[in-house]
């Protein structure tokens, strides 16, 4: 009896799949089911599902975050943070990719040493000679900083991109008449388009959902992005997990919905940006 390996990986292939999509939706799911239940609910039994479909914990939450001034905020921070770190990093790498200035190199090398360093190690400084200056509890400052934590990784992809652009088609551009900025903006990042996609999916996942730079900025209530505000269902000695769960699932749920209609577009973007 001849047993058929390629339909028996094919198999293996699919129940592999379908359990990896399953630990990774699980999460989502439990949050979602837990939404609709009271707090007392979820403390008996946070797996099971809810026995009534309540909305009321929404219409909290909604009103309790202060949810559209949150979103207002996080959309604000998201999107001047994104753009300026697409920018600048993309005008930054060109340079040093082009230009054969000596000290470029170290440039570079500096920029992709600070990866290394671990936010952690450098918070407490930061809010200090921060806080001194008077630079804290804006969201202005808080794109600054976002600009400055997500260049350097956006500097090091878009180095490798431009690298493989053939030098030909800007000095094309250049006999034609086109200036430097001309030949950047026109030439070079048309082409940068991929990767562009790449790095904006990758910062907007990062600022949107992140909660410790901007609790340690953002000091009132009325600068508060989605995830400081889910925090508020914290208290001192309880937490309303219900309301908790509503908060989370709003405040993922624009980026989802984001993600879902774009999505086309973002993983042709990533497709080719491996491809080069």
């Amino acid at each position: 009896m001849k047993i058929n390996l390629r339909g028996v990986n094919k198999y293996l292939k699919v129940i592999v799949i379908s359990i990896v999509f399953i630990l990774y939706i699980s999460p989502l799911i439990l949050v979602f089911t837990n939404s609709f239940k009271t707090n007392k609910e979820f403390l008996l039994n946070p797996l099971s599902f809810p026995t009534t479909i309540n909305f009321q914990n929404y219409v909290t939450a909604f009103d309790k975050m202060n949810f559209l001034h949150a979103l207002s905020n996080t959309v604000i921070v998201t999107v001047f943070s994104t753009v300026f770190i697409v920018l600048f990093s993309s005008m930054t790498a060109y340079i040093l990719v082009r230009r054969k200035w000596r000290f470029n190199r170290y440039i570079f090398f500096i920029m992709v040493g600070s990866m290394l360093i671990p936010f952690q190690a450098i918070m407490i400084p930061m809010v200090r000679i921060f806080g001194s200056i008077k630079m804290m509890n804006s969201i202005w400052a808080l794109i600054y900083l976002y600009i400055g934590f997500g260049t350097s990784l956006a500097v090091f992809i878009y180095h490798g991109f431009i690298k493989g652009i053939p030098l030909e088609m800007e000095e094309a551009a250049m006999i034609d008449g086109a200036t430097n900025m001309q030949v950047f903006f026109y030439v070079v990042f048309p082409l940068l388009k991929p990767t562009t996609i790449t790095i904006a999916v990758l910062d907007m996942l990062w600022i949107w959902n992140d909660f410790l730079l901007p609790n340690l900025v953002l000091l009132r209530p009325a600068n508060m992005t989605l995830p400081l505000s889910t925090y508020r269902f914290y208290q001192t000695y309880t937490v309303d997990y219900g309301l908790l769960m509503s908060g989370l699932i709003m405040t993922v749920a624009p980026l989802l919905i984001i993600y879902l209609i774009l999505q086309r577009y973002i993983i042709k973007g990533i497709i080719q940006g491996s491809v080069k």
